[in-house]
């Protein structure tokens, strides 16, 4: 399990994170690059990896960590897991919809999670067995997936059909819309932090990595959710994901599934 101070201890790295990332949001001198994959990181990502890392090496020197910009070191069977702008394509071109994604993995199960994203005012957070909870700076609240039951009730949020399209799925996932009451393809975390909050009923991924969806897996359960990847397994390291309020997942997997 994870030790008590561990959530505190993301909560605390969100902060910095959060310092890093507006200071340099909109900035005219951004700096951006062009990795390999022919995504976009900037200085503002592997800064905040590279201040998170050097926090953790001080407070928790025996445990492991996986980010999306440096990769893995150390081993054992505490990993945290970082995501340091999830959005960087938001970022870059100045639409406020980004944040920085925090988790630890124990054992091969994500016990905690943050997810903050401090250009619109937000932070959601989870701790495994301790409840989901959100902070729009005004009122911090216990967040619960909605009650609805039925596909023709539901709102579907994912990720671009480009995505889809790239991986043949794009007539799955057509259907999927023509079944729910609404589609909105707002991407990135949002999909999922909108499920747990409890205003979107299924949230979709085509192609995803584990630090996508380690923060959010756990936060989307804890609100009473269910986190898979698209063939139904509880796990973040699928390569693809679908988060529901728990009610509709197998009908959505009945549609959209591997």
């Amino acid at each position: 399990m994870a030790e008590p101070d561990d959530l505190a201890l993301a909560l605390e790295l969100a902060g910095l994170a959060d310092e890093i990332t507006l200071a340099r949001f909109r900035a005219a001198d951004l700096a951006v690059e062009t990795k390999p994959d022919m995504t976009p990181v900037t200085e503002a990502d592997r800064g905040v990896e590279r201040l998170v890392r050097e926090r953790l090496a001080a407070a928790r020197p025996e445990d492991s960590i996986v980010g999306e910009e440096e990769g893995r070191s150390g081993e054992g069977p505490r990993r945290w897991i970082i995501d340091p702008i999830d959005g960087t394509k938001n970022y870059v071109r100045g639409i406020p919809f980004w944040a920085t994604l925090l988790a630890l993995e124990v054992a091969g199960e994500i016990e905690v999670g943050v997810v903050s994203a401090p250009a619109v005012g937000r932070r959601w957070w989870a701790r495994r067995g301790q409840g989901a909870f959100v902070d729009d700076g005004l009122t911090t609240r216990r967040l619960r997936v909605s009650g609805i039951g039925r596909l023709a009730d539901a709102q579907l949020c994912f990720a671009g059909v480009e995505d889809w399209e790239a991986i043949g799925r794009l007539d799955d996932l057509l259907e999927l819309g023509r079944r729910c009451w609404r589609t909105r393809g707002l991407g990135d975390v949002w999909n999922y932090m909108l499920v747990a909050e409890g205003g979107v009923e299924i949230g979709l991924d085509a192609e995803v990595k584990l630090w996508d969806l380690a923060a959010p897996m756990v936060i989307v359960e804890e609100a009473g959710g269910r986190f898979t990847d698209l063939g139904g397994a509880p796990r973040a390291d699928g390569g693809d994901a679908i988060a529901s309020n728990g009610l509709l997942h197998d009908a959505a997997l009945a549609i959209i599934g591997r």
